[in-house]
C-alpha cells in the first residue's frame, strides 16, 4: 500500500501546489470530506491527513480526523516535513532491563508481560533465535496483537521522522528470549517498507 498525503479544508486548494512543489504526492479533497475518508479507510489506504484552515464543523470530517491542522502560512514548513526522504536505518533492538535502557533508543517497548520461556525447562537454556522459543512466544495471542499494533503505528510514524537513524528497543528481563523473538519478528515485518533499511540486534545475547 502506498502512503498518501490528503489535503482538505478551506485552504486546501491554495495549499496543494505547495505540497506538489516540495515533491509530496498530495490528493486534494474538495468540499465535505467524511465520506471520502471513510472510503479510503475501507480501501485500506494509508494516508496522512492535513486540514488547512479553520474548522469546517463537519462531523468525522477532515478537521476532526486530521493528523495535522495548519494555517496556509504553515504549509511550506509542513510540506518540507512530509517530503519523502532518503532511506533511513531502523534498528529493532532486543535488550535486558536488568542491564539498563539503551541510551540511543527512539522508542522503548516493554515485552515482559508475555509468558517467559525461561520458566520452561526445555527452553531455558535456548535463546530467542531458536525455533522452539520463537514458536512459544509467537503462539501467545498477546504477542501477535502487540506485533500487529506496533507494525501499524510504526508504518505510520517512521516516514514522518526527520532522522536517518531510529532505534526501536524491545526489552525483557534477561534480553535472551521474549525481546529477541519480538524484535526479530518486528524487523522482518518492517523490511517491506519503502525507503527503510531494517536491522536486528540483540544487545545482551552472548
Amino acid at each position: 500500500m502506498t502512503q498518501h498525503v490528503i489535503v482538505a479544508g478551506p485552504g486546501a486548494e491554495a495549499a496543494e501546489p505547495v505540497f506538489r512543489k516540495a515533491g509530496v504526492s498530495a490528493r486534494l479533497l474538495r468540499g465535505r470530506a467524511a465520506a471520502a475518508l471513510r472510503e479510503a479507510d475501507r480501501a485500506g489506504i494509508r494516508y496522512t491527513l492535513v486540514h488547512v484552515g479553520a474548522d469546517d464543523g463537519e462531523p468525522e470530517g477532515s478537521y476532526e480526523r486530521a493528523h495535522h491542522r495548519v494555517g496556509l502560512e504553515e504549509v511550506p514548513a509542513l510540506a518540507e516535513q512530509l517530503r519523502p526522504s532518503s532511506r533511513r536505518l531502523v534498528t529493532c533492538l532486543a535488550f535486558a532491563y536488568k542491564n539498563g535502557l539503551p541510551p540511543d533508543a527512539t522508542w522503548v517497548v516493554d515485552v515482559r508481560f508475555l509468558d517467559n520461556p525461561y520458566w520452561v525447562e526445555e527452553l531455558k537454556e535456548k535463546d530467542g533465535n531458536h525455533d522452539l522459543v520463537r514458536e512459544y512466544v509467537l503462539r501467545q495471542p498477546a504477542a501477535v496483537e502487540l506485533l500487529d499494533r506496533l507494525e501499524a503505528v510504526l508504518r505510520w510514524a517512521l516516514p514522518l521522522y526527520q532522522r536517518d537513524r531510529l532505534t526501536v528497543a524491545l526489552g525483557c528481563t534477561g534480553g535472551r528470549h521474549r525481546s529477541v523473538v519480538v524484535a526479530r519478528e518486528l524487523a522482518r515485518r518492517l523490511e517491506a517498507m519503502p525507503d527503510v533499511e531494517v536491522q536486528f540486534r540483540a544487545r545482551d545475547l552472548h
